[in-house]
């Protein structure tokens, strides 16, 4: 049997945007090899996401009070969040293509991976969130509610779009399209959020304010589409 190329890992990807497989789920497919070649279980890889996450949101918020009185330079949060975020992201990307490589996937696995996904993604949160409210002190609590709220449609639209049932609201693959959807690509999210704390950490609630507006409106759309069929949907006696 032929050893498998990095190729064959990245051709299991589930997607995830136009930012994220040009970078992330390639540099995912080279992680998975490597894992392979040692003999590792895919739940390594998870474990890596979820503590290399955990612990570069643990330390921007921590050094968010050192930020805003000019002790550490912006720039270098943001850039190490930047490296940092993507790196654990690249993992939870190799994940799943070794799990099926390898033929290692269970429901377990899945279990274990979405977790780690919600305990990494409210880490991200809080770590944004208190950087924007040591720059802007006044900013409501209501709208933190907010943006970790409607942050985590990313996270269960995604799961909802597994399985054979899967539907995307628009299933254009242009370029155009592609593009205007990454507002839904994490890689792409955490781009703008790591850019934002590292060059316009005064303006990152700005940022927070239109991510916000768009995960509700896309929120909205899913509830009328989801409505819409369900409401067309042959019934049975």
């Amino acid at each position: 049997m032929t050893a498998p190329s990095a190729s064959d890992f990245l051709a299991t990807n589930r997607g995830g945007g136009l930012l994220s497989e040009a970078i992330d789920q390639p540099i995912g497919a080279r992680i998975a090899l490597a894992a392979y070649r040692r003999d590792l279980a895919p739940t390594v890889l998870t474990l890596c996401n979820l503590i290399l996450g955990l612990a570069t949101s643990i330390a921007i918020v921590a050094l968010a009070g050192p930020m805003r009185e000019h002790r550490v330079p912006a720039l270098a949060v943001g850039l190490g969040a930047l490296i940092l975020w993507h790196i654990a992201y690249q993992f939870d990307c190799a994940d799943g293509q070794l799990a099926r490589v390898a033929g290692k996937t269970s429901a377990a696995g899945a279990r274990l991976d979405i977790l780690c996904d919600v305990a990494v993604q409210i880490a991200l949160v809080v770590a944004v969130s208190t950087v924007a409210w040591h720059y802007r002190t006044a900013t409501p609590a209501w709208f933190i509610a907010a943006f970790a709220g409607t942050w985590m449609i990313n996270l269960v639209t995604s799961v909802l779009a597994t399985g054979d049932k899967a539907q995307s609201l628009v299933t254009s693959q242009s370029v155009i399209v592609r593009v205007a959807k990454l507002s839904r690509d994490y890689g792409a999210m955490i781009t703008v959020l790591a850019l934002a704390i590292a060059l316009v950490p005064k303006w990152l609630i700005w940022v927070m304010v239109a991510l916000a507006a768009v995960n509700a409106l896309f929120l909205l759309a899913s509830i009328a589409a989801a409505a819409k069929a369900s409401l067309r949907a042959p019934t049975h006696d």
